[in-house]
């Protein structure tokens, strides 16, 4: 009997510790998983300005910074933020938050916002996306990626990219170049959205459950 008590009340102290830290996932971060998913339907509801099919099934992880402003460039500080899932067996799993920093690039269109997708298209390039923090172009190889349901995507640029990325803005949809920029974990968001330290590349690779909150993100990268 005492066994018995001690096993409910273990299973009520960890039932009660997984509801503060879903509890505090905050406002700001619940409406970034919500962009990243908006973000990601809108560029893949388009079947012939899309990312061809072909491309987006062999991607090892896919990043979404949803609402990059060109008015934070070149005042330093963190330029956008999304969310980031990697596949296991085929299948996307737990997602992480992300930081997009440090930027220069040519894509600035006007004072409007841009979706940024990122591609990761092989297992060096997930495995370089899964340290502290990546450089753009000098850790990890990118391209700006074909568009298009019939878009060719056998250049060698292409073939050989670790990373394939695209922009979206003004409802134009392209491949852009986004060297220069270092992508990192969020880790004070992932901490509250998990509710413990844990690394991204624990989260990624494992390949477990996201959490109930992510779960419109998680749905976009299964359409």
């Amino acid at each position: 009997m005492m066994r018995t008590a001690i096993g409910a009340m273990a299973l009520l102290v960890v039932g009660t510790v997984g509801i503060r830290a879903h509890a505090q996932v905050s406002t700001q971060q619940v409406d970034r998983i919500r962009a990243s998913a908006d973000a990601l339907g809108d560029v893949r509801g388009e079947p012939e300005k899309d990312i061809p099919r072909d491309l987006w099934e062999k991607a090892q992880c896919v990043v979404v910074i949803p609402g990059l402003k060109k008015a934070a460039f070149g005042f330093g500080g963190e330029y956008g933020k999304g969310m980031m899932s990697c596949r296991t067996n085929g299948v996307f799993g737990a997602p992480v938050f992300m930081v997009l920093e440090k930027g220069s690039w040519g894509f600035q269109i006007g004072g409007e916002s841009i979706d940024l997708v990122l591609l990761v298209m092989n297992p060096s390039g997930m495995r370089k996306m899964l340290s502290d923090k990546t450089s753009l172009g000098a850790d990890v190889s990118v391209a700006a990626g074909p568009v298009g349901r019939n878009a060719a995507a056998s250049t060698d640029a292409k073939l050989n990219a670790e990373i394939l990325s695209y922009s979206r803005a003004q409802g134009l949809f392209a491949g852009v170049d986004v060297s220069g920029g270092v992508l990192k974990p969020d880790v004070d968001a992932n901490r509250a959205l998990y509710g413990h330290d844990v690394s991204a590349r624990e989260i990624l690779s494992d390949g477990g459950k996201a959490p109930e909150s992510t779960q419109a993100f998680m749905s976009a990268l299964r359409r």
